[in-house]
């Protein structure tokens, strides 16, 4: 495979993917909807706590707040133990909580004593956010140490942190797209990326620095090339496999199962192809040297 030779191919491909997740954040921007879409943990909201008369359908009240406030994920969880149900949606006006309150009411015949709200402020405070980020960037820079080391190349290991800088911005991405409510598994969903998508590069580099002592006869773009279809198919059937279990959980999980397995699904995808395509070719470009790599590519 000519995957070397048809590198700009797959950056323009990675670009045309970041200019569409920045334009529907933009467009969403516009529409008053925000880039994202936070969840409580983010900004804050309302719970209620309802007692039922009888054993509750949580589907058809959560039904129910989806349509009264629009929002579609709302927090609907039985309560063990007894007819206790507890609804926790983002902040909405009075109007709109007396509104649930009277639903309610009519739907299960309930009197107004059986249903208590309170506001709920934001759990994950600015602080938090900070930590995350640090983290990330923590995982990235020991990522960059061991990949150096491990190769004794810091090109590997550049090579290694833009293609992990590229499925994070895509994961990122996505969460705008899908409207993915961030929560605290937006924190978990990109640190699981980072350690998935290493692993598949880290194959690939391991390959081509075998094949540069047995292929001595061979230009960079030739044992890079060499190297990544030697490891295609185990890169592919390790994510295949890996798809079988994440997809299976989103189809037949809760909606926070799912909420957690769709940007896991996109990173597999996005960790897989990166690791194909862009951290090899990445290593090519800052090995020859930009201008000379990007002169030969067709």
């Amino acid at each position: 495979m000519e995957i070397i030779t048809n590198r700009n191919k797959w950056f323009l491909i990675s670009l045309g993917l970041i200019v569409i997740g920045l334009a529907v954040m933009l467009v969403n921007v516009a529409l008053g909807r925000g880039a994202f879409n936070y969840d409580v943990q983010f900004k804050g909201g309302t719970e209620f706590t309802i007692t039922f008369n009888e054993d509750p359908d949580v589907d058809n009240i959560r039904a129910i707040v989806t349509e009264l406030t629009g929002q579609p994920n709302p927090q609907v969880v039985k309560i063990l133990g007894g007819n206790e149900v507890s609804i926790v949606i983002q902040t909405v006006d009075q109007s709109v909580r007396e509104e649930i309150i009277a639903k309610l009411v009519q739907t299960y015949s309930l009197p107004k004593a059986n249903i208590n709200y309170q506001d709920i402020s934001a759990t994950i405070s600015g602080e938090m956010q900070r930590s995350a980020v640090q983290a990330i960037l923590a995982a990235c820079v020991i990522i960059l140490a061991y990949v150096s080391f491990r190769f004794k190349n810091i090109v590997a290991g550049g090579s290694a942190i833009i293609a992990l800088a590229h499925d994070v911005i895509i994961v990122v991405l996505s969460y705008a797209v899908f409207r993915i409510p961030l929560n605290y598994s937006f924190i978990a969903a990109l640190l699981t990326i980072l350690g998935y998508s290493i692993n598949a590069t880290i194959i690939i580099f391991d390959r081509i620095r075998e094949n540069r002592s047995l292929l001595r006869r061979s230009t960079n773009e030739e044992t890079i090339n060499v190297s990544i279809t030697q490891t295609l198919k185990r890169c592919l059937y390790t994510s295949i496999t890996t798809l079988f279990t994440t997809v299976t959980l989103y189809i037949f999980g809760v909606t926070s199962i799912k909420e957690f397995m769709l940007p896991i699904i996109v990173g597999i995808v996005c960790g897989t192809y990166s690791s194909i395509f862009i951290s090899g070719s990445v290593w090519y470009v800052l090995t020859v040297g930009p201008k000379k790599a990007f002169a030969r590519a067709r």
